[in-house]
């Protein structure tokens, strides 16, 4: 069944309306498909300014999409662009490349600070314990996010047996969960945009009795069943997510996981390496 159009997000109910558009309409409508954000951010006279529309075009325009007022269509806007699309941080316009470096990199390193400013060394020595001591470890990602849950998978094997990213091609989830015991370890990378089915996915792992990390952007309130929630900033001055402090935290939970293990964690690092000599692998 089809949302009704309160249901929908801005962007999705600009990309319905855009076929019946008018001319003025439709520009001013893939004008906001490019750069969704502007209309959370300006008026409605700088922004018809902005897509060489008139004023009254911009009216109709939101009317079209079934917003009552400009305002009405602003805040929504506003609220999507706080945990939806990147788009809604793009520009229509920049100031060059080396400016684009300087504030990539600016970002990157607020994103870090501010990450770890909640953060603390006892939370990351507490997540590295209870992987060590886990009968199995489960890493978990959608998207965005699976890159990381593999990643964190791959370094962590270094020094733990009984360690899985899932789901792998051609699985379920369910086939993987059902698994989960109290004795486990459980961490959830769900960083925006996330799959609609998380909620329930985040319900089961709960259920378990799992220690379990959650790994989020910002735009997520502090996750209350989880035993340790960290919220990694993403902010960037681009169409895209900066992920710097998310893969801190995976170099960090590896790291540590590593150090603690002690000598037994060496031992089954020295075993691997004498493999790969053998095996010729790399």
């Amino acid at each position: 069944m089809a949302m009704a159009p309160a249901e929908r997000s801005f962007l999705s109910r600009v990309r319905n309306a855009l076929p019946d558009l008018h001319p003025a309409e439709r520009r001013l409508g893939e004008f906001l498909c490019d750069f969704p954000g502007e209309l959370a951010s300006y008026s409605a006279q700088e922004l018809a300014k902005l897509a060489n529309v008139s004023k009254a075009t911009v009216s109709r325009f939101v009317r079209r999409l079934g917003y009552e007022s400009y305002e009405e269509a602003r805040r929504h806007a506003r609220a999507e662009g706080q945990t939806g699309s990147r788009l809604f941080l793009a520009l229509p316009s920049g100031d060059g490349a080396e400016a684009s470096l300087a504030a990539n990199i600016e970002q990157g390193k607020a994103n870090l600070d501010r990450t770890f400013a909640t953060i603390s060394q006892v939370e990351i020595d507490a997540v590295a314990r209870a992987m060590l001591a886990a009968r199995k470890v489960w890493v978990l990602g959608f998207r965005a996010s699976h890159p990381f849950a593999t990643y964190l998978q791959w370094q962590l094997t270094q020094v733990i047996e009984n360690i899985v990213a899932i789901p792998s091609g051609g699985e379920t989830l369910g086939e993987h969960l059902v698994s989960i015991r109290p004795e486990d370890c459980v961490i959830v990378f769900g960083l925006r945009r996330r799959v609609a089915r998380m909620e329930p996915i985040l319900k089961v792992i709960g259920r378990s009795g799992a220690k379990f990390l959650y790994v989020t952007d910002e735009g997520l309130d502090p996750y209350r069943e989880a035993d340790w929630h960290f919220r990694c900033q993403t902010l960037a001055p681009g169409p895209l997510f900066n992920h710097v402090a998310v893969m801190a935290v995976c170099h960090l939970l590896a790291t540590r996981a590593i150090e603690i293990a002690g000598a037994e964690g060496r031992g089954r690092l020295r075993g691997i390496e004498m493999l790969n000599d053998m095996l010729d692998e790399l």
